[in-house]
């Protein structure tokens, strides 16, 4: 039965992910003739402005990984290592820009440093609209991708090195030069990888507060929906996908010599109260809490105001306008249903195939490699390309899946293939912590296999289960890039609507709905919280100490 049911998901993994890739590489290197041919990449070389759009793409992505993975690592680094009060409040407020769409930093920083930005002077002669706009705003909404990450890297020390190094008369640099880095440096380098691949990716931002500046990923978003040229847009898609794939093979192989931190005879590191160090951090906090909560203020401020800058009146107008008059009810509807099917369908089919990898050895010798190289795939591929790849495979009228195409159904499946590898991990992670003696003794008892995974790993699991439907939401809520392309009149998501009341000139109504997604998030978060404490006191009991 185990067997089996892993077959099945790895045929549903190569349906919904490998075949619309194998189509989307088949799209850019066969012709129109249906013959194997480089024209498409040919004609893409001597179009013109496309190399400059590759070069741009490059650049600012790493002028985005640059300043990002220093600010984030100095934030964890403040987090984790330094005895600052509501440290909780700080790390909440650093992670924020999760909440919303990353349109939210492009429009807050339009009406900050825009044509009539508050703030407008502060750029010269400079205008927002343009590289600055764009790395402004995707270093606001990757900061909190790396800070993840680089808080996990901190969590853990020796303490037995520091005392060392401060037996050897270490200065306060030579300890963090020394021992801080070293240890850190896994973490700092696959921050810069996922920082580098989010900028590359995003289509949101440039598409926003762009401007005239050409990126690769607003040009597959030309060619296919400005154009319907879909050859010429899977070549950009592809081109798209190397330097992700470059990105994610580094950390992969990176991670693979990784080595522990934190061994069974080191002591964890608590830090000592030090003002010295302890004031600049939390001067250096607040001002980036300042930063994230003044982005996400100014997104809400710009919601209120009947008309920026002229008339700043507060109001409901623009939430009217947008729900009522400009048909983002329907659409703010659709998200939520998306967003509920996607955790309600995605959490159990992830859990449930990483547990079958985890726990059931049985079965061809092929299938687990299979499965689990399918589970990782997705971390590699931007949303956008994604969407290309949907459109290529499930619009073709031969495919006996093209009825899912412009439903609420291949919505759902598209955010949960393309959030899919951290949600496995996840599960991987809680599932591994579990001793598998208890599948040992279920079968010398003859108990169900299924049995011991519903009253005993489940509940076990429990937090890491309600964490990946949580991400889940959040995220189908949030996407433009992954749905994009996959939506008709009937199935338009919030997030979409928001990027096409920003092209019709309605930054009042985008702000305003990206606003509500913003708080629904909010609410949402707020709703795990709350259910994973109940939960806890009452089925989680065994994880307290006890008195």
């Amino acid at each position: 039965m185990s067997t089996w049911l892993l077959i099945g998901a790895a045929l549903l993994l190569c349906v919904f992910l490998l075949l619309p890739l194998g189509v989307l590489l088949m799209g850019s290197l066969f012709d129109e003739a249906g013959d194997l041919s480089l024209a498409r990449f040919a004609e893409f070389a001597a179009t013109p402005g496309m190399g400059r759009a590759v070069w741009n793409t490059i650049w600012v992505a790493g002028v985005v990984t640059l300043l990002t993975v220093p600010l984030a690592f100095l934030y964890a680094y403040a987090i984790q290592r330094a005895c600052l009060p509501l440290r909780g409040v700080w790390r909440i407020v650093g992670l924020s820009a999760l909440l919303g769409p990353s349109l939210v930093g492009a429009i807050s920083f339009i009406q900050w440093f825009g044509t009539q930005g508050v703030l407008k002077s502060w750029l010269g002669e400079h205008s927002v609209y343009g590289p600055i706009g764009i790395i402004l705003s995707t270093v606001y909404a990757s900061f909190p991708h790396a800070l993840m990450i680089l808080v996990v890297a901190l969590a853990t020390a020796d303490a037995r090195l520091f005392e060392a190094a401060e037996a050897l008369s270490a200065s306060r640099w030579r300890k963090f030069v020394t021992v801080t880095l070293p240890s850190a440096r896994y973490g700092l380098i696959s921050a810069a990888l996922v920082v580098f691949s989010y900028s590359v990716s995003e289509f949101g931002i440039p598409k926003v507060i762009g401007g005239n500046f050409p990126v690769l990923a607003v040009e597959v978003y030309v060619q296919v929906v400005g154009m319907h040229n879909f050859g010429r847009g899977a070549v950009v898609a592809l081109l798209l996908l190397l330097p992700v794939l470059v990105a994610f093979i580094v950390d992969w192989r990176i991670q693979r010599k990784q080595q522990a931190s934190l061994t069974a005879r080191a002591v964890p590191y608590v830090p000592r109260p030090d003002w010295r160090r302890d004031l600049p951090l939390l001067v250096y906090c607040v001002l980036v809490s300042v930063v994230m909560l003044g982005v996400l203020g100014m997104a809400a401020y710009t919601s209120l105001v009947k008309f920026w800058p002229y008339n700043l009146e507060l109001s409901l107008d623009h939430y009217r306008y947008g729900l009522a008059e400009a048909g983002v009810l329907a659409a703010y509807l659709n998200s939520l249903k998306i967003a509920g099917l996607t955790a309600f369908v995605g959490t159990p089919f992830i859990f449930l195939v990483a547990y079958l990898l985890e726990k059931n050895r049985s079965g061809p010798a092929w299938l687990r490699p299979l499965v689990q190289g399918a589970a990782a795939l997705p971390m590699g591929v931007p949303g956008l390309v994604l969407g290309i790849g949907y459109i290529l495979f499930f619009n073709h009228p031969a495919n006996p899946l093209n009825g899912l195409y412009h439903t609420l159904a291949i919505m759902v499946i598209a955010n949960v293939v393309h959030y899919y590898t951290s949600c496995h991990l996840t599960a991987l992670t809680s599932l591994k912590s579990i001793d598998r003696e208890f599948e040992a003794v279920s079968a010398s008892l003859k108990v169900s296999q299924f049995v011991t995974l519903w009253r005993v790993t489940l509940p076990v699991c429990l937090p890491a289960v309600l964490e990946i439907a949580r991400y889940l939401f959040i995220n189908a809520m949030t996407t433009v890039s992954a749905l994009v392309f996959l939506y008709s009149p009937d199935t338009l998501p919030a997030s979409v609507s928001i990027l096409n009341l920003d092209e019709a000139g309605e930054l009042g109504p985008a702000a305003a709905m990206a606003t509500l997604i913003v708080i629904t998030c909010a609410v949402v978060s707020l709703a795990y919280s709350l259910l994973t404490h109940f939960l806890f006191r009452r089925q989680q009991a065994w994880r307290s100490p006890s008195r």
